[in-house]
């Protein structure tokens, strides 16, 4: 199960690097870069043995609060087809329905290192 975990976190740790070059373009850069950034920092802080479990639970909680706000607004509702079909966003609604998506796999993998972390915690006597 280890090494299945230190190649999710790697390969993950790629996507999110990838992620935050990918905003060089965007008008608000800088959150979305420090959004994917802090996730590739959780990655490699697992992958080295040294992730408190409080970092990647907070930025899980933060990410799915963000996605949250997307969801209310509707963008769940476009198709998954629509808003991948092309490499550049035709609208501001697939690239609203883009940053729900990015959201969610950072809130879903920042939720399985916090469980993996915690449990580690755990194994060893740690709060």
């Amino acid at each position: 199960m280890r090494a299945v975990l230190q190649i999710g976190n790697f390969l993950l740790m790629l996507l999110f690097v990838f992620a935050a070059v990918l905003q060089y373009n965007d008008d608000d850069m800088l959150r979305w870069a420090a959004a994917y950034l802090i996730a590739a920092g959780c990655c490699v802080a697992a992958m080295v043995g040294k992730l408190n479990w409080r970092v990647p639970a907070l930025v899980a909680t933060i990410c799915a609060g963000w996605a949250m706000i997307y969801v209310a607004d509707g963008v769940w509702a476009m198709p998954f087809s629509e808003t991948f079909a092309e490499w550049e966003a035709k609208s501001p609604r697939v690239s609203e329905a883009r940053d729900m998506c990015g959201l969610g796999v950072i809130a879903v993998w920042m939720g399985l290192l916090t469980l993996s972390a915690r449990r580690m915690c755990t194994e060893l006597g740690k709060p």
